[in-house]
């Protein structure tokens, strides 16, 4: 009897620390996950958007790469083009270079306010300048948004926000899986004890 009631006092307290440590990690991490869950949700819908959250590519004049320019022409029109446009102190330091031989065009990224260009890369005109919102959700999802707010040198806002999170969505996880389970072990417990014979349970 003593045996039963103290393996029922244990069960007990475990599922009484698993609500605790689910309802505690949910509230000092709720404002992460519900960044997390929203830029998420916007992430999966980004080239369903119609060019709200990712901007779509525009087709080139040249799918073959013999007629395109030189990469560095095309990066001089498009730091030009730039400049033109946001005024001659605007940065053009870049980010990435996305080569799409199948469109005939060239996307610049650069890493000031998430702006990127589109070029023909046979001719060198600008076909889109865009704003990249998803560049912009992906970093808020990921933390490295306070990376390039901090202009941190080797991601550690970033590392640091991934770890805690993830970790705390692994946590979250299984207690919120313990509360489900839990009580149902609990209950099965005692109707089993109940079963008992009257002189066994008396011992």
């Amino acid at each position: 009897m003593h045996l039963k009631k103290s393996s029922r006092s244990r069960q007990a307290g475990f599922l009484r620390l698993t609500r605790k440590i689910h309802r505690t990690t949910g509230m000092l991490l709720f404002i992460c996950f519900f960044f997390i869950s929203a830029t998420g949700l916007l992430l999966g819908w980004k080239k369903h958007s119609g060019g709200l959250i990712l901007p779509r590519s525009y087709q080139g004049s040249s799918t073959n790469l013999a007629d395109w320019l030189p990469v560095d022409s095309l990066h001089q029109n498009a730091c030009r083009f730039l400049r033109e446009k946001f005024g001659a102190d605007f940065s053009t330091e870049l980010e990435r270079i996305d080569i799409r031989p199948d469109k005939g065009m060239v996307k610049f990224v650069f890493a000031a306010n998430y702006t990127g260009l589109q070029l023909d890369g046979a001719t060198g005109q600008l076909l889109h300048l865009e704003h990249r919102r998803s560049d912009l959700i992906e970093n808020i999802h990921d933390g490295s948004i306070l990376d390039r707010y901090f202009n941190t040198g080797n991601g550690q806002i970033k590392l640091i926000y991934t770890s805690v999170t993830g970790i705390a969505l692994l946590l979250f996880t299984g207690t919120g899986f313990w509360l489900w389970y839990g009580p149902k072990k609990l209950r099965r417990t005692r109707k089993q004890e109940r079963k008992l014979p009257g002189h066994l349970v008396d011992h």
